[in-house]
């Protein structure tokens, strides 16, 4: 289904091509609230529409959307989930920690699924992974244990790396957790990591600058929703500077990035449509276990690598899941 085809705005409503098939065992149309930090058009919201229409959700016929976009604005969230709450949604879908705990403080009661969160339990989103226990599970993004695998990547590359800088938004608690454990883990290393936190546009030039000044040898980008949605800025600013540089997911190698390991972002979203089918037949957020991923991709761009300079080693590209030529 092209992307055309499956998502138009209407008013900041998104409208769905109707399917042929009915779902679940109600025949009450369900009402689903997608709080999303980014803006249309969404390759994630669409990996989960899909994935709901393969379980059969049809549009209108038993299920309706409601969509509220930040655009970019984390402190919009609030709002947002609030608006969902007010408008009698049956279960909310979240991307990102900001997201997931924007609609805890909004309700206790409607189920909430949630994906791409770091650290569930430790950005305090679920008490437990294993027993949720309230009216919040999903997909977790593991990202936190993954920053020291990220680091040894960019050694491979850059064998005689002493300093990295490490971009990443300092209001997410999320990326709090995150930007420790990649610290921890450059200690590991012997790698000096220069710290540099950004969470408004304004931020970004100020940050380009210290990267700059601080004679780094790689770049190392937190992904969230703020660094997702600036992430041409920031692959373009990488490539000026001829500075290798690793990211979480794929979409910034997707903008020209260099390399990205990490969960399939993709993948998640249609795990987290088969926990909002469960919890549509009857299941609750309390009694499912908060998922961990199961697919991770190493995704290199040798465009990007043979502009920059860098050989990657033989044994990286036999381990990258693709390789853009």
């Amino acid at each position: 289904m092209r992307r055309r085809e499956f998502i138009a705005l209407v008013g900041g409503a998104a409208a769905w091509p109707l399917g042929t098939r009915a779902a679940g065992p109600s025949a009450r149309t369900k009402r689903l609230g997608i709080l999303e930090p980014g803006g249309p058009p969404e390759p994630l919201v669409e990996a989960l529409l899909q994935k709901l229409q393969d379980l059969g959700y049809v549009e209108g016929t038993n299920i309706n959307f409601e969509y509220r976009w930040a655009l970019g604005k984390l402190d919009r969230l609030e709002d947002l989930a609030k608006e969902l709450v007010g408008s009698n949604v049956d279960l909310i879908t979240v991307l990102s920690t900001p997201a997931a705990l924007a609609a805890l403080n909004a309700t206790r009661t409607i189920p909430i699924i949630f994906t791409g969160v770091g650290d569930p339990a430790g950005a305090g989103v679920v008490p437990n992974l294993a027993r949720p226990g309230g009216n919040i599970t999903g997909i977790s993004l593991l990202a936190t244990e993954l920053s020291s695998k990220r680091l040894e990547v960019l050694r491979e590359i850059v064998p005689n790396m002493s300093r990295v800088a490490m971009l990443w938004n300092d209001t997410n608690p999320s990326m709090v957790l995150r930007a420790h454990e990649a610290q921890t883990a450059a200690t590991k290393f012997g790698v000096v990591i220069q710290s540099v936190g950004v969470h408004i546009p304004m931020d970004l030039d100020a940050a380009f600058v210290a990267i700059e000044s601080g004679h780094v040898d790689a770049l190392l980008t937190l992904v969230d929703p703020f660094t997702r949605e600036h992430r041409k800025r920031i692959v373009d600013f990488a490539a000026q500077r001829r500075l290798p540089a690793i990211y979480e997911s794929r979409e910034f190698v997707d903008s020209g990035g260099l390399i990205s390991y990490g969960p399939s972002l993709l993948n998640m979203h249609r795990r987290a449509a088969e926990y909002i089918d469960k919890v549509f037949k009857g299941e609750k957020p309390a009694d499912l276990p908060v998922e961990q991923p199961t697919k991770f991709e190493l995704l290199i761009d040798m465009k990007t690598a043979r502009a920059l300079g860098v050989a990657i080693p033989q044994a990286i590209l036999l381990r990258a899941d693709e390789v853009i030529e």
